[in-house]
């Protein structure tokens, strides 16, 4: 009687293919539950709009100082927002203004 070597395995090849199927169970795993996997994708979405809400909120207090920063041209400033400036950090007014403190 012949022996069928077909049913027997090697060591080396159920190894190989042991190493092989722990290979792709974690590259699954990563897949699905890795910091860019399926699981987090709503979480990054999520902070992609939180991002994105903080960068329109900075970019409109930007324009506003740009605006300001024109308005205190040396050239050309805005007298409106030059006396305010003075008597806001130099506590002086006009003589015919009424000064309010607050409460």
């Amino acid at each position: 009687m012949k022996r069928r070597r077909s049913h027997l395995r090697l060591p080396r090849e159920s190894l190989t293919q042991t190493l092989a199927l722990v290979a792709l169970l974690v590259l699954g795993a990563v897949g699905i539950a890795g910091p860019s996997g399926l699981l987090s994708w709503s979480e990054n979405a999520r902070l992609l709009d939180q991002r994105e809400q903080e960068v329109a909120k900075l970019s409109a207090e930007r324009d506003r100082l740009k605006n300001r920063v024109a308005l205190l041209d040396p050239r050309h400033a805005d007298p409106d927002l030059v006396g305010e400036l003075l008597r806001a950090d130099l506590n002086v007014a006009h003589p015919d203004e009424l000064v309010i403190p607050r409460q």
